[in-house]
């Protein structure tokens, strides 16, 4: 077998293989056999003709047939031995069989390129930290107690713990109801901090079939010109609701903390753990994506556009499959394309990327290590380690241990700049009015 591999372009690899008659031969007599089973000739049954008198007829017809999968069969063995690494569908250019002699052929295929990086070490990254206070653990488990809480019908509002169901009716500027703008049985939490404040203070002390104005003006931006319209209700209240907290027996601890705590300061604990662990995972996710836009900003280019392409459609093939599964609608497949194509383009460019860098800083997944997952893997699992490492090599499990090793490459080498997530908050909602 001869193979010659070239680069024909920078993100374009061709392979062309030379195979004796001899080398094919095994491929050929099988598809001998599997072609004879469908063959019909006259005075022996489908199946049944000799192999000489099928080659003497139809020979020639059904190794030209064959020798398209036999040359794609023995391009992937030369992909394994040559260790390529295809990123897109290979596509076979040029097919030359000649029977009893050789078979001949050319494949062509996308690669990732060798990028000149360039920024991607050093490079001043923001980190947003999410603070909290003990007042915030205390509305956390306020939270968790509100399905718990016992429901009283009463007929004034004494407090902001109380639930209302009013039916609306918009006014004018001048105050008169519009006709034909109502809506009936609303239930507002006058304990829910996202209420309107108004709400809450004009209906505090009010009593059953009492009403109440407010009014909130919303302001939203079409392009760079801010349109601000005022809405102003009369609320009549229909019914109003006590609602009564129950007290935190051990059994309502163990229920709310899925048997974690017992005591109100074990859940308070509990409780605080969770926030940290929740708020920490969104540091780390916003400032991981933070990094790695600013890497592939940095080392911008165009990506091969058939690996974009095949990127696209397994996004495409993924969420019509899990709003299958989830029994949602069916998106337009058209449309979900289109949006989903610049995230399978940058995707593209941050996957070339990491294997540049991978390669630049001798970053590698060791056999070893996949071993030893596996082994840790089967402890907790019972599964066979020699399964579990077929299963990483099915899944390109190497592949996502390489990504964790680069992404935490980049972080040991960026310069953090911690900032507050709500005095950002402000920042950028200052900027936001400044428009």
């Amino acid at each position: 077998m001869e193979i010659n591999v070239n680069q024909t372009k920078a993100d374009t690899q061709e392979v062309e293989v030379t195979l004796s008659y001899s080398e094919i031969l095994n491929d050929i007599n099988e598809a001998y056999k599997k072609e004879s089973k469908s063959i019909s000739i006259d005075g022996f049954r489908k199946g049944k003709a000799p192999l000489s008198l099928i080659k003497k007829l139809y020979g020639d017809a059904i190794e030209y047939k064959a020798s398209e999968d036999i040359a794609i069969k023995h391009f992937w063995k030369v992909v394994d031995e040559k260790q390529l690494k295809p990123i897109s569908t290979p596509q076979l250019i040029d097919l030359n069989f000649v029977p009893n002699e050789k078979l001949n052929f050319k494949v062509s295929f996308e690669i990732k390129p060798k990028l000149e990086l360039k920024d991607y070490k050093g490079i001043e990254v923001k980190k947003t930290i999410f603070k909290f206070t003990d007042e915030d653990v205390k509305k956390e488990i306020d939270y968790m107690l509100k399905p718990h809480y016992q429901v009283e019908e009463v007929e004034q509002v004494s407090d902001l713990n109380h639930k209302i169901t009013v039916n609306l009716k918009r006014l004018d500027e001048n105050g008169n109801l519009i006709i034909g703008q109502s809506t009936d049985n609303i239930l507002i939490d006058l304990s829910d901090e996202k209420v309107n404040p108004q709400i809450k203070d004009n209906a505090l002390n009010k009593k059953v079939n009492e009403t109440f104005d407010f009014h909130f003006v919303d302001e939203h931006y079409h392009g760079e010109e801010l349109h601000r319209e005022e809405y102003k209700y009369q609320a009549l209240i229909t019914k109003i609701e006590k609602l009564n907290p129950p007290e935190l027996t051990e059994e309502l601890i163990k229920k709310m903390s899925n048997n974690n705590a017992s005591t109100y300061d074990e859940l308070f604990a509990f409780v605080k753990k969770n926030i940290e662990d929740y708020y920490a995972k969104q540091t780390d996710d916003i400032f991981i994506n933070s990094l790695l836009s600013t890497v592939v900003k940095n080392n911008d280019f165009d990506p091969p556009k058939s690996y974009v392409e095949d990127l696209l459609k397994r996004m495409v093939e993924s969420e019509i499959e899990n709003a299958k599964r989830y029994n949602q609608q069916q998106p337009d497949e058209n449309q979900l394309t289109e949006y989903l194509r610049p995230r399978a383009e940058w995707t593209a460019k941050w996957m070339i990327i990491l294997e540049n860098i991978s390669e630049i800083e001798n970053i590698k997944v060791e056999e070893k290590e996949l071993e030893e997952l596996a082994q840790k893997e089967s402890e907790q699992t019972g599964i066979s380690v020699n399964k579990l490492l077929k299963y990483y090599k099915d899944t390109y499990r190497s592949d996502v241990l390489l990504e964790d090793k680069v992404i935490n490459f980049l972080k040991e080498n960026a310069i953090i700049k911690e900032v507050n997530a709500s005095e950002e908050l402000k920042e950028n909602e200052g900027h936001n009015h400044e428009h």
